[in-house]
């Protein structure tokens, strides 16, 4: 059975990728920061509740413990989509506390879990980021929540590249704008935002790794 984990997954376009995982007969580690809330949102979706705030360093060492081998890590959790802020005038505490989860969370987290990835015939990680942060149309705006996604961006090329020859498939995704409590109303169907994340979790072995993309298309860096 494919292992997947995902995290900041209680809500949103998390929790809909695991429910759609999950019915894909994945066994699904459904991570989120109150126990409580992984609690109810795995009973929604048939996964297995994991406590995981990935700025704990304490967090992030337990669960790798008790995963002895993954296929699939979908680095989901995220915050601060600060529209109220421009670069000129942020807040750095405020940018250095969306990048502790945004860019830090993912990075600790995935080389946590690097050997039991390693164990995977067919290891996938899927770095949820967003169009906001493609250098092409970059414009103002929402600096904190941007500039941690372009880095987020940057972290995917280079571990695609040192893994590509042991087969770990790497990717960036852009759900696209969706509604959901951080996207607000307007947005698509979570679902459609949650499809784009899992065709990069079940990409075949001959897939593409080291890319940016929203529904299976590329999108400029």
């Amino acid at each position: 059975m494919t292992v997947t984990l995902v995290t900041g997954a209680n809500r949103g376009i998390g929790l809909e990728v695991c429910r759609q995982l999950a019915a894909r007969g994945h066994e699904v580690l459904l991570g989120a920061r109150r126990p409580e809330a992984a609690e109810e949102a795995a009973r929604r979706v048939g996964a297995r509740p994991v406590r995981l705030d990935v700025t704990s360093e304490a967090d992030i060492e337990r669960a790798a413990a008790g995963i002895e081998r993954l296929d699939v890590l979908v680095n989901n959790a995220a915050i601060t989509y600060d529209t109220w802020q421009r670069a000129v005038t942020a807040d750095l505490g405020v940018v250095r506390e969306a990048a502790e989860t945004n860019l830090y969370g993912a990075w600790r987290l995935t080389q946590a879990l690097l050997p039991a990835l390693r164990r995977s015939d067919h290891p996938r990680v899927v770095n949820v980021s967003s169009e906001a942060a493609s250098l092409t149309n970059l414009g103002g705006g929402t600096p904190a929540y941007t500039v941690s996604k372009v880095a987020l961006n940057a972290l995917t090329r280079m571990l695609a590249a040192e893994l590509r020859a042991e087969g770990v498939l790497v990717n960036a995704v852009c759900p696209g704008w969706v509604a959901t409590d951080m996207g607000g109303p307007g947005g698509r169907p979570v679902a459609d935002g949650a499809a784009s994340v899992v065709w990069a979790a079940t990409l075949p072995d001959d897939g593409p790794t080291g890319g940016f993309f929203r529904d299976g298309r590329p999108l400029p860096w």
